[in-house]
């Protein structure tokens, strides 16, 4: 169905909304000249945007415009990888993805696989259509827990879901934590609000393994070993006690699992801490002064201290601390790792998981596809998956341990669709490549892990050369395969009317684009936990009963550092600044800016291994291999090197990155992946 471009008045900017992987989630503004669009710039009207775009989505128009941007259905003529492919129409890609589909259904369709993630964070363009496809075909399901799981189990389990202090009020903290965050890189308008709060007189404390450009900005960096978050936060808490820097009032009416957390804590001096850590007794004990004295503090915490085994407890353990001072009191005090559970989104009605009526498939965990595809048939996982369908994800770049997820995806047996705007490491394996629309094309809806405010995404252009909405493509797909469901025959303009339903004003969005939540400004300054028990929850109940340790604890990674003579260095893998997962490597002005692949090494590191800067390395471990240069840093602190990422295979020294060397190995809540629980040694090139 043809849907109307744009309906603001004439030559007035196009309100959208940008779709990637970030917290900030910016309201656009799209300049069009006949037919093309010129310029992507922030919507000033738009309070959390306020005008300004990252370096990566001003750019927008080049990656939309960019020559190697897929325009037609491609179909495979050589070997799997080998990238090579025939132009073919609409109704010969469409028909043949239906009867190789529909001939896999026929017997077993848990042998069919979606495999998606956060491509697109809009809420039709990812899953709007494409669940109620899978949903309906029976397909095995997948979990989505690439990026956030851990973290989101941790605060579901203490603060009863992904919710927090709203952003806005950081502004006014007078100490800020940031926990995790390259924020300067990863969180751009969250930097704004701190950096105003910095010239108002707050403290900054950056906690991070790594010395990004922003632990450069703050007044203190405390570099820690990846890992050890836990521990940290539990010294903190032992200095809180010890000093008696608390607020037994909010604790002893809005906490559960005190007298427990106290016991464990007190078994945490800033010593041990130290020890583990890696930092000095000195900086652990400053930091807690800190938090315990001052008001209103706050904590920005985020992903990637999740990003190794005990990081589920990492994050409960710092989730736990605003409400042993009473820091929710204010409503520029409390910790914030995600907005999103304050949306109202209607999931159930979007995806239609009545669609499976009394059907359970199977659920695979995206992070260990690799073992995955390699499996066969047996009892405890079910039938050999048999047919791919990829989509807003880049698996061959993006999946751990990649040397086994690119055997998985080189089996000829193997039937991939993928859909794409560009022919990145994953479509290289594909048998037919689909090509999609992107945000200045279609109609989309957003929520935000970053703020409160829904957006609405219009279409600016028209698709270019024959790219379909990924809405589009699985309503096609669902005729081809006679799903006959009055759903399959919603349009793109009604998902976005459907995902909040009369939960948000719909006539609001369209006039300006953006609507904002109604919510307190100071969550939970009289407890109202949306727990069981409607308080902050230092012991969980809920994970007791599942077995674990219902406090949170410090544990040690899977891999943790010396403990293997062969692979004494801990690597992390943090993003390159100018890309977002593998999303904008293969635009050119920012891969400029970028330069290459690097890894980052301390001279004191780098020199007993004779590396120097500017040289190629060899990194490696058991899993594999990976070439890059080194930079030799004082951004990596000793022991640890930083593998930056996540660049294309095809653009690597030898056609790898840096997920050559990671594992598959799950969180301790979510089953989340360890990207930065690894270890490797490093070795000069020839």
């Amino acid at each position: 169905m043809h849907l109307p471009i744009n309906t603001n008045e004439p030559h007035s900017p196009v309100r959208g909304a940008c779709p990637h992987d970030c917290p900030d989630t910016c309201a656009l503004l799209t300049t069009v000249d006949n037919g093309r669009a010129i310029r992507v710039q922030g919507n000033p009207g738009h309070r959390h945007t306020d005008g300004a775009l990252c370096t990566k989505v001003s750019r927008y128009p080049e990656r939309t415009y960019h020559p190697e941007r897929i325009l037609t259905p491609l179909r495979r003529t050589g070997p799997k990888g080998s990238g090579r492919f025939e132009p073919v129409d609409w109704e010969t890609a469409l028909d043949e993805i239906a009867a190789r589909l529909g001939a896999i259904a026929a017997r077993d369709p848990e042998a069919i696989l979606p495999y998606s993630y956060a491509g697109t964070m809009g809420l039709v363009q990812s899953e709007g259509m494409a669940a109620r496809f899978f949903h309906r075909l029976g397909a095995s399901l997948l979990d989505r827990t690439i990026c956030a799981t851990a973290g989101g189990e941790a605060m579901t389990h203490t603060l009863g879901g992904k919710i927090g202090m709203k952003v806005e009020h950081f502004a006014e903290s007078r100490l800020i934590l940031i926990w995790g965050s390259n924020s300067i890189a990863s969180n751009l308008h969250f930097w704004r609000l701190a950096q105003q709060a910095k010239r108002n007189g707050a403290r900054l404390v950056c906690i991070d393994p790594r010395r990004t450009e922003t632990a450069d900005k703050c007044h203190e960096h405390i570099a820690l070993r990846p890992g050890t978050d836990a521990a940290l936060a539990l010294a903190l808490m032992h200095e809180l006690i010890v000093h008696d820097w608390l607020d037994h009032d909010y604790i002893a009416r809005h906490t559960l699992g005190w007298p427990a957390l106290r016991e464990r804590a007190l078994q945490w001096p800033p010593a041990r801490a130290a020890g583990v850590c890696g930092v000095p007794v000195e900086q652990i004990e400053r930091l807690a002064r800190d938090w315990g004295t001052t008001a209103p503090a706050a904590i920005r915490v985020n992903y990637g201290v999740q990003r190794v085994r005990g990081g589920g407890n990492a994050v409960r353990a710092i989730a736990c601390l605003p409400a042993l001072t009473g820091a929710w009191r204010h409503r520029a005090g409390g910790v914030l790792l995600s907005s999103s559970g304050h949306f109202p989104v209607r999931r159930a009605a979007l995806h239609r998981p009545d669609l499976l009526a009394d059907r359970t498939p199977r659920t695979i965990n995206m992070v260990t596809i690799g073992d995955d595809l390699l499996r066969e048939t047996s009892p405890g996982f079910g039938p050999r998956i048999e047919a791919l369908v990829v989509y807003n994800s880049n698996p061959v770049a993006v999946a751990p341990e990649s040397a086994k997820v690119v055997r998985g995806f080189a089996r000829e047996d193997l039937f991939t669709v993928v859909l794409e705007h560009f022919q990145t490491d994953t479509a290289d394996y594909a048998d037919l490549i689909l090509p999609a629309t992107t945000q200045l094309e279609h109609w989309d809806i957003h929520a935000s892990y970053g703020h409160t405010d829904v957006l609405l995404n219009r279409p600016a252009i028209e698709p270019r050369g024959q790219a379909r909405s990924n809405a589009a493509i699985f309503r096609a797909l669902a005729a081809r395969m006679g799903f006959d469901e009055p759903c399959f025959r919603d349009d793109d303009l009604t998902l976005c009317r459907t995902a909040f339903g009369d939960e948000v004003d719909f006539d609001l969005l369209l006039a300006q684009g953006f609507a904002t939540l109604d919510l307190p400004e100071a969550p939970f300054a009289e407890g109202g936990f949306p727990t069981p028990s409607g308080k902050c929850e230092f012991f969980s109940e809920r994970l007791a009963r599942q077995g674990l340790d219902g406090l949170p604890d410090h544990l040690p990674n899977h891999e943790p550092a010396g403990t293997d003579p062969r692979h004494p260095l801990a690597m992390i893998s943090p993003p390159a600044r100018n890309f977002l997962n593998s999303s904008f490597v293969n635009v050119k002005s920012l891969r400029d800016i970028e330069g290459e692949p690097l890894l980052e090494i301390h001279a004191s590191d780098a020199e007993p291994r004779g590396i120097q800067d500017g040289r190629m390395v060899r990194v490696f471990n058991a899993r594999g291999e990976y070439r890059c240069k080194a930079r030799v840093s004082e951004r990596a602190r000793p022991g640890v090197v930083n593998g930056l990422g996540i660049w294309w295979r095809k653009l690597g020294p030898d056609g790898t990155n840096v997920n050559e060397l990671t594992s598959q190995r799950l969180t301790d809540l979510g089953r989340g992946p360890v990207f930065y629980d690894c270890l490797v040694e490093v070795a000069a090139c020839p």
